[in-house]
């Protein structure tokens, strides 16, 4: 498991109150599950939601939120891509304590994919294969065909998306 660690680290680099006392920032990972398919190799998914616990936090609520969602905009994109994933990307529990500050925990569904290379000399090699990436639609374009003596011979203009497309990383091939 990566992405604990990972949301971690930048959970400390971001918000400066964290860092001096380090321990008020408690990472735990609940209902885990592992997922792999009849496919050759051993290459698998895990999800399971992580509970993210901030204790003692006099700051601001709504700056943990931002950091959070920056870090799920490039660690687990669907959260925020998919709407039906969306609407119960992060839930929250928070006390408050003596009026000034709070208690936090923080639940957010997440997965890892693993891919599990055999290698020539029968080892296998692990790896841990990047997000997909989502892109911006490209603003609506004009096109025109041509033809050798430069006469044009079709034109157009790309419909108006707004919007996101998914652009996927290569997963490899397990032997």
């Amino acid at each position: 498991m990566k992405k604990p660690n990972q949301l971690r680290e930048y959970l400390l680099k971001a918000i400066p109150d964290l860092s001096p006392d380090q321990d008020r920032l408690l990472i735990f990972t609940n209902n885990g599950s592992l997922r792999s398919t009849m496919a050759s190799g051993f290459s698998f998914e895990m999800s399971y939601t992580l509970d993210l616990v901030i204790t003692d936090y006099a700051g601001d609520v709504d700056v943990i939120g931002v950091v959070l969602f920056t870090w799920i905009a490039e660690n687990q994109p669907e959260l925020m891509a998919n709407h039906e994933k969306g609407k119960q990307a992060i839930s929250f529990e928070a006390e408050l304590i003596d009026n000034s500050k709070y208690d936090i925990n923080f639940q957010i569904p997440l997965t890892e994919r693993v891919v599990v290379k055999k290698l020539s000399d029968g080892k296998l090699e692990l790896s841990h294969p990047e997000e997909p990436k989502y892109t911006e639609f490209e603003p609506a374009t004009d096109f025109e065909v041509i033809d050798p003596s430069g006469e044009v011979v079709a034109s157009w203009t790309t419909a108006e998306k707004q919007g996101w497309s998914l652009d996927m990383p290569p997963t490899g091939r397990n032997p």
